[in-house]
């Protein structure tokens, strides 16, 4: 090129105002902000979504402990006859008819509203006067009334909906399960001084204090044939025995125990499966002798018995099982924000939930699952002598000493929530002691739900540990040696082969390690475990023999690929290692090592088990911490490595003082985002392990994580009830958890980074 063609060649380069360098720069320009916006837009929009995230689950989770209230919606008298005493009231599903039931036996149906009545039936229709009434389980509606000749009215109040012209109409009335007429229940014809009764519309069982003391037991069993159209009446009586001055005599909804309390504070505890020998289990002191018993009914379910006091205090029993597999009344709690005497108590149909007021004009809710006092509140200067609660929990109607019938609003939806419940030891109902359990549904009505998070959160910190102790040796010293003695190419082979394993779907990993890992593991533990101690004696004994080799024979090995001769060593060690399985399970374990586990160490065996879990999810979290730790490692400027040989250091010696140290911070960050991986996993939990929500370190049972629980019971979860927002709530702890360990990663990180940033 001639001298005046390089200068008009540098006066074109060197023209940096020219149109087309102008618009070349405009346009370089607006790429560089347009990039630096658009980063900064995914950023941000990223931190937003995340805290979106987070706002939304604490919305679907806080309503879960809102306070309680209480909303007084009308007061008016009684409806019917003002001056006759009231022995029991009742509402209906929708809150808009209620039943009055009064001493003379007369029942009342009337507006809830505003009191009006609606009908009016005396079911006592002769000249014999009531002298006990008794109700049986709120959820079955069935009442008696006893009277003073020894004979006995049983009824149900009932409600039937239609719809004329697209408008609800609810109309009220009473059927007679054994007709109109007194049943007989003491042939002596002694008064009835106490009352109780159930009925489940195939048999009634009728218990009854006479005046003269006896207790008698009544089973009237309606049973028909191909022969007659009316059903027969099978009567089965008995006389129980009985110390003390009766006052209160309850059955449970099964109709197969009887609670009887005295008046010197005693409660009798019977067992009457069989109605012709009731026989006693347990007299127990309920109160202490300076207290009686005021009021006791049954709580949802028929199993527990809450028991009022004059002190103001509601106790909760239930039987347990003892040591020789009989039941003992056992006392399981106290409830004491009330300071009067508790003159009633009514629970909720469908949940462990009741309601007590006392004197001094008090009502009390509470939950018992959660020993929890939801809400006390006055509701009268004087006394409250009669409650009913809704059968959905949201109204009651309270009755004051002074005659006036009081309707309420209650606004109590999820009472079952407390710390206790959640996170603590509760003893549940027919359990022996407090235990932790998740159980959040069943088949039963009496069902007590287990809402305790504790084993979700054990069964998700045991996946974790199981999965992190099978996977950080394998990256990390993996993603040493890749990055530092490991030849490029070879590198350049190993690394995206692990990096793909990354993109396998986790459904997968779950469905091979449910279908054939755990089997394939059960059939062949003594090889599997053989096998974790003969492979690394098998990668010892060739690195041994690969020294003694003459060193013309080393050196056709090209430096860095000694790995590729180990992967032969390994296969060959696992072959060895299973094929020995069946000969080491007959020498040592019988032939069965899994029974031989559960037989001879004691330990629960489950073919999906952590064990397999913690391989399934090691293989999920091994790429991602590998990926991170061999770029971190390779990262290492390489005069720090090449300072280090020169002044003497060997290779492992400038790995583990030079290069582990500054790659430690990128080592670290590795490591969290490998835990917080393992800690959301899923798919793997859910079908490799027996999602059984237990606490147990063996590692031969399974477990339930957190979002395992999640993905099973979401689905069947009613949206807006306490079980969907515990679901919710369990999302949230692993939220807070993730954020925890990845802040503490972050913070960690960045000290280990100043610390050998000067290296």
């Amino acid at each position: 090129m001639s001298a005046g063609e390089i200068t008009a060649r540098t006066s074109v380069l060197a023209d940096f105002h020219s149109a087309a360098a102008l618009r070349h720069r405009r346009w370089r320009h607006f790429k560089d902000v347009g990039a630096r916006y658009l980063m900064a837009l995914g950023g941000v929009s990223t931190i937003f979504a995340i805290v979106l995230i987070a706002f939304y689950l604490l919305y679907v989770v806080i309503p879960m402990f809102y306070p309680a209230r209480i909303e007084p919606i009308a007061a008016y008298p009684r409806p019917g006859v003002a001056t006759t005493n009231t022995v029991y009231y009742a509402l209906e599903e929708q809150k808009e008819i209620g039943l009055r039931l009064t001493a003379d036996g007369t029942a009342i149906f009337f507006k809830a509203a505003n009191g009006e009545p609606i009908s009016e039936k005396r079911l006592s229709g002769d000249a014999v006067p009531v002298t006990a009434f008794g109700a049986g389980d709120p959820s079955q509606y069935v009442f008696g009334f006893g009277r003073a000749d020894g004979t006995a009215l049983i009824a149900k109040h009932r409600y039937e909906v239609s719809y004329p012209n697209d408008v609800r109409l609810i109309t009220p009335g009473l059927t007679f399960p054994f007709g109109e007429s007194p049943i007989a229940v003491d042939a002596a014809g002694k008064a009835l001084r106490a009352l109780t009764v159930q009925y489940d519309g195939d048999a009634a069982t009728i218990a009854a204090l006479t005046e003269d003391s006896r207790i008698l037991l009544l089973n009237l069993e309606a049973q028909t044939s191909l022969l007659r159209k009316e059903a027969e009446i099978t009567r089965t009586e008995t006389v129980i025995p009985i110390e003390g001055r009766v006052t209160i005599l309850r059955l449970d909804v099964e109709q197969r125990e009887l609670y009887a309390a005295t008046a010197e504070g005693f409660i009798y505890y019977y067992d009457i499966s069989d109605k012709s020998s009731p026989r006693l289990i347990q007299r127990v002191h309920a109160v202490p002798g300076d207290a009686s018993i005021t009021s006791m009914e049954f709580l949802s379910g028929g199993i527990s018995v809450l028991v009022g006091d004059s002190r103001g205090i509601v106790t909760q029993w239930f039987p347990v099982r003892d040591a020789e597999n009989n039941y003992t009344l056992q006392h399981v709690r106290d409830f004491d924000s009330q300071t009067a005497p508790i003159t009633a108590l009514a629970p909720e149909y469908f949940r462990k939930s009741f309601a007590a007021i006392d004197a001094e004009g008090k009502l009390g809710l509470y939950h018992t699952t959660a020993h929890r006092t939801v809400k006390v509140q006055d509701m009268h200067d004087g006394n409250l002598v009669r409650i009913a609660v809704a059968p959905r929990g949201d109204a009651a109607l309270l009755e004051a000493g002074d005659g006036r019938l009081h309707v309420i609003e209650l606004h109590n939806e999820h009472p079952e929530v407390s710390l206790q419940s959640l996170w603590g030891k509760v003893w549940y109902e027919s359990r022996q002691q407090p235990e932790y359990i998740w159980q959040s549904s069943s088949a039963t009505s009496d069902f007590e739900p287990k809402f305790s998070l504790t084993p979700l959160a054990f069964g998700t910190i045991k996946a974790t540990f199981y999965a992190m102790l099978f996977s950080l040796p394998l990256a990390v010293l993996g993603a040493m040696y890749t990055a530092y003695f490991m030849s490029p190419r070879m590198r350049n082979m190993v690394k995206p082969m692990i990096e793909i394993m990354a993109a396998l779907p986790t459904v997968i990993l779950g469905f091979l390690a449910g279908l054939w890992l755990a089997p394939f593991i059960e059939r062949h533990m003594p090889g599997f475990f053989a096998c974790l101690l003969l492979t690394p004696a098998f990668v010892l004994l060739a690195s041994w023999l690969w020294h003694l080799l003459p060193d013309r024979v080393r050196v056709q090995v090209p430096d860095g690929w000694e790995a590729a001769l180990l992967v032969p060593v390994i296969l060959l060690a696992g072959a060895v290692s299973f094929s020995l399985s069946q000969p080491l399970e007959v020498l040592f374990f019988g032939g069965n090592m899994p029974l031989w586990v559960t037989n001879e160490l004691g330990l629960g065996f489950s073919q999906r088990n952590s064990l397999v879990v913690g391989v399934a999810m090691g293989f999920a979290v091994i790429p991602i911490i590998f990926s991170i730790s061999e770029d971190a490692v390779y990262s290492v400027p390489k005069h720090l490595t090449t300072g280090s040989l020169a002044l003497g250091a060997t290779p492992w010696q400038t790995m583990i003082r030079v290069v582990l140290l500054t790659a430690s911070p990128g080592i670290f960050s590795a490591v969290m985002i490998g835990l917080g991986r393992a800690i959301g996993e899923t798919m793997i939990v859910v079908m490799a392990t027996g999602n059984t929500a237990i606490m147990d370190l063996n590692i031969f049972e399974g477990f339930r994580a957190l979002s395992a629980n999640i993905a099973v019971e979401m689905p069947e979860s009613e949206v807006g009830g306490t079980h969907y927002r515990i679901l919710f709530l369990a999302g949230l702890v692993l939220f807070i958890a993730t954020f925890i360990f990845n802040t503490a990663a972050e913070v960690v990180r960045q000290r280990l980074r100043v610390k050998y940033s000067n290296l």
